[in-house]
């Protein structure tokens, strides 16, 4: 993914057609950029550092730089696709908008109460995060609906009317309205938000029947809460960034990745901002499988990690798995049930506290550890020189030689390896009785035995053997990592794609417009009426193509889910709505695949229980864009850049190694380790019993 591969600039200056698109992904530490060039195929991919106190300003010095370097011209440019990490962080450091909670009489501790489960069985005392909206704050109405739908209790308007003044002058900035049992009948939630509307006009309300209308209380009113918590920073965000475009002359749409894989218009992600928290690590899973495609492989683990985290996916028959929960700021990282329930469709994936940016630090029983915490762009790594003072991955990275001091980043960014040498002695080396290079090695390494446990749990919780697995590595410091990692996990083979390092921005131009709805529907399996089931799907899916046609163009494709479950249980199983048929047989069907999904999923099967169905689900998406890398030559051409001494554990000293320049590649060639090889955005790590081969497409 290199500049030369844009071919003949002036063209641009020649024609106004909209040949561009670009994918934004701001990360913790550096913001990617990736240019797809509609005309002749090629793309273009480079990084720089992402900037915390106003984050879209990264954008627009990377769209300058983009203007300078390939002479992309504003009217030129069809799309550009955006992730953040905005609401994720928002949540993870408490930094959102002063949040109110009105829910029904009795259940104003329901954020507290949570499941009353504990997350570890011999933690008597277990650890959970602080509700988003802290207890002055949670109100109740008088108001009670039944599972049915029945309203068994009024809502009584004048208290509501009481209570929501009460809060404008507490001086919240947001509402979360969530009531019991909405998501079937949604009248007293609706009739609420008309009666804030009157009380309190200035201040946003999140209705949970609209955030997300399925069972399960607690779930439904974390997701509503942590929705209203972000909304207002992600309102404000979305504002400017379309403000400044606009100033800038830059008038093509502006699409905002989900969680689920899929991307959205700004003014949806405005109403339910808590549906991109996981936007840019699903981008990256979604890259990983358009590598996979093109390789023709379809069994593969997705490795991305960048500065401040890592994440790992598993990805079968070619796409990444959906799950319809996800958790966010866990207390204990390896321990789920320890964060937020968040409610929505999203790329399964584990994510950890686990990139160049974490720090290494000696704890108080003299045990070497690695992250959470992060560096991130700003003070960044102590070898940035821009004020760090905490050794990280990176520092000893560099140390190790595995990064290039004077050509990191493409020569970008000078890196100062003295400081690097004095954080690791100062807080690593003397506290420990290390010498540099064993201290450098021990941050290397305990990051990488991270990643490796994360990893292994995950695979192990999807049910997946990891030795049947091709690894795809990718991310700015992924490569360096990743072969280390796929051998502590049993992974045979590594595929590190072109442009790894910035492949989670190339996955959001890969990735499809998606919608997905969700109703509550809640009966034994005997029971279901297959012709009114018939019509709720086909009225999903009108709501679906009116919001996505105008963007697609009406190439839409669509998957009906039912959430099915035996009774008793409490959790579901999502299994394809039969279509076509009588309804015995759509209803022998969905019992004869449930059945055969329980037993495949848990090892088991149970005949004789009673079986219903919970929740209906659409999944609505828009065409895929593969994106088919520009062949590279093949031939005899000198790969090779230099030599330098690199440290291997195996060998327990420094080895002369070679360093090959990645955009001189050749396909067909072969690399024997020890090697480096080092591109704009990333460097390859080949360890000395290793060898790696160029396919095609570089």
């Amino acid at each position: 993914m290199t500049s030369r591969r844009f071919i003949d600039r002036r063209m641009a200056q020649e024609s106004q057609e909209k040949r561009y698109r670009i994918g934004v992904d701001i990360g913790g530490t550096f913001t990617d950029f990736v240019v797809h060039d509609r005309t002749d195929g090629s793309v273009e991919g480079f990084k720089i550092l992402t900037t915390p106190d106003a984050p879209s300003r990264a954008i627009f010095e990377g769209l300058n730089r983009l203007r300078e370097r390939s002479g992309c011209l504003p009217e030129e440019v069809q799309v550009l696709v955006h992730a953040t990490t905005l609401a994720t962080n928002t949540i993870i450091e408490g930094t959102g908008a002063r949040t109110a909670l009105v829910t029904s009489e009795g259940f104003r501790d329901i954020l507290e109460i949570r499941r009353e489960n504990r997350y570890d069985d011999r933690d008597l005392t277990p650890l959970f995060p602080a509700p988003l909206v802290p207890r002055r704050l949670r109100h109740e109405v008088r108001e009670r609906c039944l599972a049915d739908g029945a309203v068994h209790v009024p809502l009584d308007e004048v208290g509501a009317r009481l209570k929501l003044a009460e809060l404008g002058e507490m001086n919240v900035e947001t509402i979360a309205i969530s009531l019991l049992h909405s998501p079937v009948n949604a009248a007293h939630e609706k009739r609420l938000a008309e009666i804030a509307g009157e009380v309190v006009p200035h201040i946003p309300v999140s209705l949970s029947n609209e955030v997300q209308p399925e069972k399960r209380e607690y779930e439904r009113t974390s997701t509503t809460v942590a929705n209203a918590y972000v909304q207002p920073q992600v309102r404000s965000y979305l504002d400017e960034l379309s403000a400044n475009l606009a100033d800038q002359g830059h008038e093509m749409p502006v699409y905002i990745m989900q969680s689920n894989g899929g991307f959205a218009t700004p003014a949806e992600t405005r109403l339910f901002p808590v549906r991109m928290i996981e936007s840019g690590p699903a981008a990256g899973a979604i890259a990983a499988a358009s590598f996979g495609r093109n390789a023709g492989e379809d069994a593969l683990i997705s490795f991305d990690m960048g500065g401040t985290t890592a994440k790992i996916a598993v990805i079968r028959h070619g796409e990444p798995r959906i799950v319809t929960e996800l958790e966010v700021a866990r207390v204990h990282r390896f321990k789920p049930g320890s964060g937020y329930p968040i409610l929505c469709p999203s790329v399964e994936l584990s994510e950890i506290g686990a990139g160049g940016g974490s720090i290494a630090s000696i704890d108080a029983v003299g045990r070497l550890k690695v992250g959470p915490r992060s560096a991130g762009a700003s003070p960044g790594p102590a070898c940035y020189g821009l004020g760090g003072t905490e050794p990280t991955v990176t520092d000893a990275d560099l140390i190790l030689g595995y990064l290039d001091a004077e050509g990191f980043a493409g020569g970008q960014m000078k890196l100062d390896r003295s400081g690097a040498e004095r954080v690791i002695m100062e807080k690593i080396g003397e506290p420990s009785g290390l010498d540099l290079v064993r201290a450098a090695w021990g941050i290397h390494d305990v990051i990488n035995q991270n990643m490796a446990t994360a990893g292994r749990l995950h695979i192990l919780a999807c049910g997946e053997d990891p030795r049947r697995y091709t690894m795809v590595a990718f991310g700015g410091a992924g490569p360096v990592h990743a072969h280390r990692v796929a051998e502590a996990l049993g992974i045979p083979r590594v595929m590190y794609p072109s442009g790894a390092g910035v492949a989670s921005a190339h996955g959001l131009l890969v990735a499809p417009m998606a919608r997905d709805l969700v109703r509550a529907y809640h009966a034994a399996l005997d029971d279901i009426d297959w012709d009114w089931l018939s019509g709720l799907v086909r009225e999903m899916k009108m709501e679906a193509s009116e919001a996505m046609l105008a963007e697609t163009g009406g190439a839409l494709s669509y998957a009906a889910v039912a959430e099915v479950r035996f009774v008793g249980q409490g959790y579901e199983l999502c299994i394809p709505v039969p279509d076509g048929g009588n309804a015995e047989e759509r209803h022998d069907r969905l019992k004869a695949d449930f059945l055969d999904t329980y037993e495949a999923t848990f090892g088991r099967r149970i005949e004789g229980v009673p079986i219903e169905m919970m929740n209906l689900r659409l999944f609505a998406r828009g065409p895929r864009n593969d994106i088919h890398s520009v062949p590279v030559a093949s031939g005899t051409d000198d790969m090779l850049k230099g030599r330098r001494p690199v440290y291997f554990d195996g060998a327990g000293d420094f080895i002369e190694t070679a360093i090959y320049d990645r955009e001189r590649l050749r396909a067909g060639a072969v690399i024997a380790g020890p090697a480096l090889v080092e591109g704009t955005d990333t460097t390859i790590v080949v360890p000395p019993e290793a060898e790696g081969s160029i396919v095609d497409d570089g």
